[in-house]
């Protein structure tokens, strides 16, 4: 067996586990399932979308990602649900959309950028994350009725900012090394 399978159930393995001790104590202290549908939901969840990861490793990524883009939307519905709260399924989808948008960029970016200029997509990523934190917070904010933008906000855009200019700079750097 490969080590990505191994991984993989041994992973499974562990998930299933975390899934019937919930079960078992729910039933046992309750006589029923009440709370324990909430960590199975989630551990389902969870080995929905990080599954493809650890069975193809790298190449596991998009496959991933798709797991995550379509399983989303009906994991929230279902949770909101469950705990009896729709602010999570109607915020949950609002931040969940532009969210999965945003890593299907990001995956975009560096696959057309390529293996041999990480550091530009790094950096292209980097800048790409501002207009999202901006549209995250301009939707939170219209949802929640906070302010759009604060101190931490702004620190957070001047981090991302400094990030992005280290990623192009080492690009820069690593380039007149070469040609030395």
């Amino acid at each position: 067996m490969t080590k990505n399978a191994i991984i993989s159930i041994v992973f499974s393995a562990v998930l299933l586990i975390g899934i019937l001790v919930c079960l078992i104590c729910n039933f046992a202290i309750s006589g029923n399932l009440t709370w324990a549908l909430i960590p199975v939901s989630s551990i389902v969840f969870a080995w929905v979308i990080s599954f493809p990861s650890l069975i193809l490793g790298k190449r596991g990524l998009v496959p991933s990602l798709i797991a995550l883009s379509v399983f989303t939307i009906p994991y929230l519905f279902l949770l909101s649900g469950l705990i009896n709260v729709k602010e999570v399924f109607s915020i949950g989808v609002v931040m969940a959309v532009p969210s999965i948008v945003f890593l299907w960029i990001i995956v975009a970016t560096f696959k057309c950028v390529g293996k041999s200029r990480r550091l530009t997509a790094l950096g292209i990523a980097f800048l790409l994350a501002i207009p999202f934190l901006l549209i995250i917070h301009g939707l939170l904010s219209k949802m929640i009725e906070e302010p759009a933008l604060d101190l931490w906000d702004l620190l957070s855009i001047l981090v991302l900012l400094l990030l992005a200019v280290v990623s192009f700079v080492c690009v820069h750097v690593k380039k007149r090394s070469v040609t030395k």
